[in-house]
């Protein structure tokens, strides 16, 4: 499969999937909220394809981010029926499709950081490349709790279903501990198909 195929599918896929997530969600507001970051994120990568194009396995992990982020506007992550079913059957207290959207949070940015830091040389030492993307990956969990804080601060109850907490008192801790492992789960997985995959990059 060509890469011009492989754009093309992707950004099908996405856009069927953002489709379909804003069709009928359970609150256009808390859908707007959700899915804002895959917008950006679109928008961002639209803007600098021409002068930066990311490998194929990295493409592949936002777009499965992007499709978390519209599962969770579409239903709300306290709601997501398959979770709910889960939760249900194994005698759960709550609906844990957020952890999912957290575990993602570390798991993707992981290996776009990587990407970034590798391609434009900022680490001269290998050795320091795992500690600055964990840090990196902690720091946009960190920054995506303090816009969660800052939501619910400026809407009220309108957010309540965007911070998504279901009455757990450590839900942010919880939800950075999920971020990072996310974070060490991609390293440790992927980072040899992405070292193939940089290698074919001239």
């Amino acid at each position: 499969m060509n890469a011009s195929t492989k754009k093309f599918l992707w950004i099908i896929s996405y856009a069927v999937i953002l489709l379909w997530s804003a069709i009928n969600p359970k609150e256009y507001f808390t859908w707007i909220l959700e899915v804002f970051p895959a917008l950006v994120g679109f928008l961002l990568l639209l803007v600098t394809y021409k002068r930066f194009q990311f490998t194929s396995l990295a493409y592949s992990l936002i777009l499965i981010h992007c499709s978390i982020l519209f599962i969770g506007g579409h239903y709300t992550y306290a709601e997501v029926p398959l979770f709910n079913w889960i939760r249900d059957t194994f005698h759960q207290t709550r609906n844990n499709f957020d952890k999912v959207g957290h575990f993602a949070q570390g798991f993707v940015p992981a290996i776009i950081a990587r990407e970034l830091f590798i391609r434009f040389n900022v680490i001269q030492k290998k050795g320091w490349l795992v500690f600055l993307v964990l840090s990196v990956c902690l720091a946009v969990s960190a920054l995506y709790e303090l816009i969660e804080w800052f939501a619910a601060v400026f809407t009220g109850e309108a957010a309540e279903a965007f911070l998504g907490t279901q009455g757990y008192a450590w839900d942010t801790q919880s939800d950075m501990m999920y971020a990072l492992v996310g974070a060490v789960a991609s390293l440790l997985l992927l980072s040899k198909v992405h070292d193939n995959q940089l290698k074919r990059i001239p």
